[in-house]
């Protein structure tokens, strides 16, 4: 059963995917678990005021409570880890806040970026407090005939508050269905033109050490139907696209 969230302040934004009652695992061992959190799904009640969470579906899926180690923004899509135990979850804390998480994100983004670059540009770590060192690289993969789109692969070296989304609106290249940080017209024609109904944001790739034995890990998560039907059609190449 789907359940449709509260609707976003300004009606005219593109809405959010149905919140799901289910969480695809992608892996599970004694010390962690990996999941595909769809879009529209927040981590955990502190995210929102919602009922329905991918900690807590997670948990129900296998029978153990899970401990959250990272955060996806809610209309962000992708893999996302758990830990199952407190132990596990500090040396996770400790490897994210170390930088030794690999992250890999697929972005739609507006209008036609440089071939690659590094936005270098400090913010704030909690709203109201100082700014604090934000680094994110990007690739241009693809930029689009059909409409002045691009897809790019961004990979955050720093884990601030929305950094990748802040970070390309920084550079005049804000995310797709961004309803904070992009403009209601784009967002609009975005809906109406390719039927883009989310965030243009997908955690693709993670990739770090097994809290228990350090052994490397990396999971993928393929490309949402929600978002790929929008690649699809403005010409991305399935090879990029990598969808379910």
């Amino acid at each position: 059963m789907l359940k449709w969230p509260v609707q976003p302040s300004d009606p005219s934004e593109p809405q959010t995917a149905p919140v799901p009652d289910s969480i695809d695992l992608l892996y599970r061992d004694e010390a962690i678990v990996v999941v595909d959190k769809p879009s529209g799904l927040s981590v955990h009640r502190g995210d929102d005021q919602g009922s329905t969470f991918a900690m807590n579906l997670t948990r129900d899926a296998i029978g153990q409570w899970v401990y959250p180690v990272h955060r996806l923004d809610r209309a962000t899509s992708g893999v996302l880890v758990f830990a199952l135990s407190s132990e596990h979850a500090r040396t996770l804390h400790q490897a994210f806040a170390e930088r030794e998480v690999d992250k890999t994100y697929l972005a739609l983004v507006r209008g036609k970026p440089p071939a690659h670059g590094v936005i270098d540009s400090p913010m704030e770590k909690r709203e109201g407090g100082p700014d604090v060192e934000a680094v994110t690289e990007y690739e241009t993969l693809f930029m689009s005939d059909v409409i002045r789109l691009s897809l790019v692969e961004a990979r955050p070296r720093t884990g601030r508050r929305h950094q990748i989304r802040r970070h390309l609106r920084r550079i005049n290249h804000p995310v797709a269905g961004d309803v904070r940080y992009g403009k209601g017209v784009e967002n609009r024609q975005y809906r109406a033109e390719i039927g883009l109904y989310r965030l243009g944001l997908h955690a693709r790739r993670l990739a770090f050490a097994h809290p228990a034995t350090g052994d490397p890990l990396s999971f993928e998560a393929a490309t949402p139907a929600d978002l790929a039907e929008p690649l699809r059609r403005i010409g991305v190449p399935e090879h990029l696209v990598q969808a379910k």
